[in-house]
């Protein structure tokens, strides 16, 4: 699968907003956007002020493919199994994406970033109601425990993550014991427990063209 290679920051950057990739970075005063709020290249102050629809719901789909790190095979698919399932289209393309293994285990504190929570569950780290799970895509259904294996609860980078979530605190959807490095994913969302930022009816007007 093709993979972004180049500076995360760039893709925050080009979305005019934070989308937290860097972990900790992007909660500190390094993060560029503080400082170079405007997208990335030699015409990036020199953006035109008028964006068309379609425009937007392109850069819409664009920033939400980033946040969750997926390719736009992978993303259409997600889209396609929400406009199945019944409800609301959008909200449903949110709880699949959020559903997601990786996604999960970010949200529980135990990883800095999704990318790096994508590490640690292909890394055999993660137990799903006891049994190994290393499929970042992997979804989690409500109900589900997931904990670390033994081996990792002495990770520098998973203990640093844990405390960080300590102070900023972990999903309202999900309930967490930090010291244990376990949880459980007690229900699906509910959208206001979710970015605000985050345009979905814009996805599924691109998408239903």
């Amino acid at each position: 699968m093709a993979r972004y290679l180049e500076a995360k920051c760039r893709l925050c950057r080009r979305e005019g907003e934070k989308l937290f990739l860097k972990g900790g970075k992007c909660y500190s005063d390094k993060c560029p956007i503080e400082r170079r709020p405007y997208a990335p290249g030699m015409h990036g102050q020199n953006r035109r002020s008028k964006v068309s629809d379609y425009g937007l719901q392109l850069r819409e789909k664009q920033k939400v493919k980033r946040i969750y790190g997926l390719q736009e095979k992978q993303f259409r698919g997600y889209f396609e199994d929400a406009d199945r399932m019944p409800g609301i289209t959008g909200l449903n393309l949110l709880h699949l994406l959020e559903s997601r293994l990786d996604n999960v285990v970010y949200r529980m504190g135990l990883a800095s970033s999704r990318t790096e929570a994508r590490q640690i569950v292909r890394h055999k780290l993660i137990k799903v109601d006891g049994r190994i799970v290393n499929i970042p895509s992997f979804r989690v259904a409500v109900g589900a425990r997931l904990e670390l294996v033994d081996s990792a609860r002495e990770q520098l980078r998973i203990n640093a993550a844990a405390e960080a979530a300590g102070t900023r605190g972990v999903a309202e959807w999900l309930d967490v014991d930090l010291p244990t490095r376990q949880g459980v994913y007690r229900e699906l969302p509910a959208r206001e427990q979710l970015d605000a930022s985050i345009r979905e009816q814009l996805i599924v007007e691109l998408y239903s063209k």
